[in-house]
């Protein structure tokens, strides 16, 4: 006797599937033609499966229930299409890189979680006599089937479909049959599907069962072909059938929906539908332009929406319809923040809609096939689509890593490449694999192969580069020639038809097409969306817009990963850790342009503007208008202007714009130059005229804003002296406290702390500073490996205060002025922040002058060169001239537009899922902080301003508590309100996983000098 008896098909590699059908293209079959015109699957030969199953969970396949003992009715429920660990069995685990269990391919522990699920139904008597299939669209990781206790077969591939023909096991029709299925958390495929993403199990997408008649096509291809001209098009139709072969009958109807043509061919042979003239419209992400195709044969009809497109790639760019296109791309996992991968329909087809209304094009299905009708939303509202096989690599990479030499003399990256080359060895260039790979290859093109969306085949991700991604390539290309085939860890584009990489900075992206030019580069990764950030989005976008060979790049990622948690009365969105799941890599799955809850955040926001596909800018009395579109012109839009000042907005005036064709540019004359005694902004914003698959008539496709005047030093509030009234000055207790003339302020100047305090007949207005601050909370991106939080830790610059050493002042010619010199310095270190503050106090105004420099062993960078200060805390909304109304940062900043705003202090700060550094305006001309109500507090409003435009912030939170806690539900609310004032800001980057800030935008330590004036407004 020995244990296990046999080799589990879930240890062995030699065992991919068992008694599968062969893959096919994803379609469902309808009994007349009229039914297959809903597109209704409902109103096709299908049952669903989904819904409530019976459910028994187990530490282990071998503890398991044996089916022919287990009492199923007596188990749980669980719903289906569902992950457990969200159903309360086990918990989600979220590792980047790990494998989370013992590196010992192709097995796998036996402590392996399995579920049991367990179910009855029936077969409608309308199927008598023909084919039943079960398939299963997506089961993580691997699983068995059962119908009435006889073992149909297994299949693995999680985000791959599995179809069995059960007719054989079924009972007949009316009678009840039941189905059991067991699923493995793990098996020897887990070892090529170690995504970036949360590990959870069970059966998350559709089952369901079809009817195919004895004589039935059981797959089809459908392939346009357009001449160089694009003025004619061939539609070519083949299909697969199981009985006997016949005729098939073919009818192609125009977008419109009247039948454009028809005709019956052999099913031996292949259909050709020629299409010209006026009744071709091509297919693109702009325009995405359907036609139904119904197919037809024995009795059954089949549909597919199709688009006329050709993909090719040609001196040397990749061209979609004979353009070279940039992708404004995103990645995008498969997320519910209540569901996991189990995402529904309603809340996947937002998503879309979403990226379609922040201008993107491009979707990256990272890192593996996605729910099927993802690709016909795609199809419906225009994204170009990389198909990405379900492949990933990853975590050989640290068992690698580990025995890497002398790696304190090398880089990152060269660490990186070293121990890539070396961990292909276990999967990506073993034999072994090679069908296991394979196979995931011919699972995704022939799913998805009559999608016009799809335009480039993906052999997976973050797998290294062997010898079975070569045998990928040679099965895609054989199986459709017609696109082109992407892969990143193929360095040198052996099997890849163009350079791949993910978060190079604009400078190593241009090294790389000045050496390598047979061929386009596109990143896709970039901008990786980890908390505030991405910073430096534009940069990128111009990069694309002026190389030749960039042609875009696919954002990381869509959406932050959090999973709703409860503890007690609190919820909030966990990640890795948050579980007790160990190894985890803790927030590094919250990396998203929207919330857990797939809403946009400022990312997103910025996405959207540095990618508008229309540009506008001044040539003296004319404005340039740019269409960044590649088929389209503007005609879809209307524009409108109107002017931008601080005493209020004009009403919007139409603009007319002539035809600008796409990739081509217009002027139009500059509506006017007459901004009056204001500085004035031209805005323009381009909506569009009628509604859309994915946003309503007047929707904001794009926006700009032009200065009407030069750039000047701004004016500050003036000191109102009072010459002939004595202030009183009294210095007790190491305070100076100062009396005005009129009695509306009093003033106490800490002497020891270097704070000044400030109270009007209306209440208190300053209970401490301004201080100067050189130190910000940091980012996720600060503290990524390429961020600058490790310099800022070793400096010790979050420990830096003020230390006073000496003050001097005077009353003279009716004002008040304290000359204040500090150092602001950490503790343990000798480098400081020497600077000269000095105040000139009236009445009703304070003006500081602050000029410094850095003396010592400092920090090369800092985060910040500004003013602290706290008021009482019911200062709780300001109103401001400058960037709105949202969060900007010297790098992040474009999407915000210049304008009057007011918001609450709740509304000023960004609830990050992270806490950290947030809420910023910049390119501030004045704020003015206020009480919303004035209540028994009183309070006047404090207005505050610099010679140059400037950053603020008002918030509840320390800077303490954002670099210490780790969910937002443990941020401590603060008895104050804190006013941040910043001269200069360091930028953001994109330092969690790509280059840090760029040089532009790095606050380098050196010498400083600014103006701020404060003044009461009653």
């Amino acid at each position: 006797m020995s244990f296990p008896k046999a080799k589990p098909d879930w240890n062995n590699l030699q065992v991919i599937h068992k008694n599968t059908l062969p893959p096919r293209a994803h379609f469902y079959s309808y009994a007349t033609e009229a039914k297959a015109l809903t597109l209704d699957r409902e109103q096709s030969e299908y049952k669903s499966l989904n819904g409530t199953w019976k459910f028994h969970h187990d530490a282990s396949p071998f503890e398991a229930p044996d089916w022919a003992e287990a009492d199923p009715l007596t188990w749980d429920d669980i719903k289906v299409p569902g992950m457990w660990q969200l159903q309360g069995y086990g918990r989600p685990l979220y590792t980047n890189v790990n494998y989370p269990f013992h590196v010992d391919p192709p097995n796998v522990p036996f402590e392996n979680e399995t579920g049991s699920y367990w179910r009855q139904f029936t077969v409608p008597k309308q199927w008598d006599g023909q084919q039943i299939r079960l398939r299963f669209e997506g089961v993580d990781s691997a699983f068995h089937v059962w119908v009435n206790g006889k073992e149909v077969g297994y299949s693995q591939g999680s985000r791959n479909p599995s179809e069995f023909d059960v007719t054989p096991f079924l009972q007949p029709s009316g009678s009840a049959n039941s189905i059991a299925v067991r699923v493995y958390e793990f098996c020897d495929g887990s070892y090529i599907e170690r995504q970036d993403q949360w590990l959870l199990s069970g059966i998350f997408r559709d089952i369901y069962l079809l009817a195919f008649p004895k004589d039935a096509i059981v797959d089809f291809t459908c392939t346009p072909e357009l001449n160089d001209s694009f003025t004619s098009a061939v539609l070519r139709t083949s299909v697969k059938v199981q009985g006997a072969p016949g005729d098939v009958a073919i009818k192609l109807y125009a977008p419109e929906g009247y039948l454009l043509m028809d005709e019956t061919f052999s099913s031996s042979e292949a259909s050709a539908i020629a299409v010209s003239g006026d009744s071709l419209k091509l297919w693109s992400a702009e325009s995405p332009v359907l036609y139904t195709v119904t197919i037809t044969f024995a009795g059954r009809t089949l549909i597919q929406r199709i688009g006329f497109r050709r993909i090719e790639r040609k001196d040397p760019n990749f061209l979609i319809n004979g353009r070279p296109i940039i992708f404004y791309g995103m990645n995008r996992h498969e997320h519910h923040y209540l569901y996991g991968r189990a995402v529904p329909y309603d809340c996947m087809r937002a998503d879309l809609v979403l990226m379609k209304q922040h201008n993107i094009n491009a979707l990256r299905c990272a890192h593996q096939p996605n729910d099927p009708r993802l690709y016909d939303v795609c199809d419906e509202l225009g994204l170009y689509v990389i198909a990405e096989a379900d492949l990933e690599t990853h975590g050989f990479d640290p068992v690698e890593r580990s025995n890497i030499q002398d790696q304190n003399i090398k880089t990152r990256m060269e660490i990186q490449e070293e121990s890539y080359k070396i961990a292909t060895r276990w999967t990506s260039d073993n034999p072994e694999w090679k069908d296991a790979y394979v196979d995931r290859a011919v699972e995704l093109v022939q799913r998805f192969k009559n999608h016009p969306s799809v335009v480039f085949w993906s052999l997976g991700n973050e797998a290294f580069y062997g010898r079975n991604h070569d045998e990928m390539y040679k099965c895609i290309k054989s199986a459709d020639p017609s696109r082109l085939v992407h892969y990143e860890g193929d360095r040198d584009a052996l099997s890849a038809d163009m350079y791949s990489c993910m978060y190079y900075s604009i400078d190593e992206m241009k090294e790389h097409v000045s050496k390598k030019t047979d061929r386009p580069l596109i990143q896709c990764e970039f901008g990786h969306a980890m908390g505030n950030g991405p910073g430096g989005l534009e940069d990128y976008i111009n990069a694309f817009r002026t190389e030749k060979l960039l042609q875009g790049g696919f954002i990381w990622e869509w959406c932050n990963h959090g999973l709703l948690k409860r503890d007690g009365n609190t919820f909030y969105y966990g990640y890795g850790g948050d579980f007790g799941d160990e190894p985890n890599d803790a927030d590094f799955v919250m990396d998203g342009m929207t919330w857990s809850t797939h809403k946009a955040n400022p990312g997103l926001v910025e996405y959207k503007k540095v990618i508008e596909p229309i540009t506008v800018t001044r040539d003296g009395n004319s404005l340039v208008i740019k269409n960044h579109y590649e088929f389209i012109d503007l005609g879809h839009l209307e524009a409108t202007w109107h002017l931008v000042k601080a005493s209020g907005t004009t009403e919007p005036t139409n603009l007319s714009i002539p035809t600008i064709q796409g990739g081509e540019t217009g002027t139009v004359k500059l509506p006017t130059t007459d901004s009056g005694s204001e500085d004035t902004w031209l805005t323009i914003n381009f909506r569009l005229k009628e509604d859309t698959k994915w946003a309503n008539k007047g929707h904001e496709v794009a926006w700009a804003q032009i200065p009407l005047f030069e750039e000047h030093k701004l004016p500050l509030a003036k000191p109102v002296s009072q010459p002939t009234s004595p202030y009183g000055i009294q210095e007790k207790g190491g305070r100076l406290v100062i009396t005005t003339p009129s009695f509306k302020s009093n003033f106490t100047f800490d002497l020891v702390r270097g704070r000044l305090q400030w109270t009007s007949e209306a209440g208190k207005i300053l209970t401490k500073g301004p201080e100067l601050g050189i130190y910000r909370a940091q980012t996720q991106n600060d503290v990524g490996p390429n961020g600058d939080a490790e310099l800022w830790n070793r400096f010790r610059v979050s420990s830096a205060k003020t230390h006073v050493r000496s003050v001097s002042w005077k009353v003279e010619n009716g004002v008040v002025t304290i000359v204040s010199n500090v150092r602001v310095a950490p503790t343990v270190l000798e480098w400081a922040c020497n600077a000269t503050m000095t105040y000139t106090i009236t009445d009703d105004t304070v003006h500081l002058h602050t000029k410094g420099d850095f003396s010592g062993t400092y920090p090369e960078y800092i985060p910040r060169i500004g003013l602290t200060m706290s008021l009482p805390k019911f200062y709780d909304s300001a109103e401001w001239f400058g960037r709105g109304p949202g969060e900007s940062y010297l790098d992040k900043k474009v999407s915000a537009r210049i304008g009057r705003w007011d918001a609450s202090i709740d509304e000023l700060n960004t609830a990050y899922e992270w806490p950290q550094e947030n809420g910023n305006r910049s390119d501030t001309r004045w704020v003015r902080v206020k009480p919303t109500a004035r209540g028994e507090h009183g309070g006047a409003t404090l207005e505050a301003r610099m010679e140059t435009p400037f950053n603020f912030s008002l918030r509840k939170h320390s800077l303490e508590d954002l670099d210490k806690c780790k969910h937002p539900h443990e941020l401590s609310e603060l008895d104050e309100a804190v006013l941040n004032l910043d001269y200069l800001q360091h930028g953001l980057g994109t330092g969690s996983c790509g280059p840090g800030p760029f040089e532009a935008y790095r606050l380098k330590a050196g010498p400083f000098e600014f103006s701020t004036s404060f003044q009461v407004i009653e």
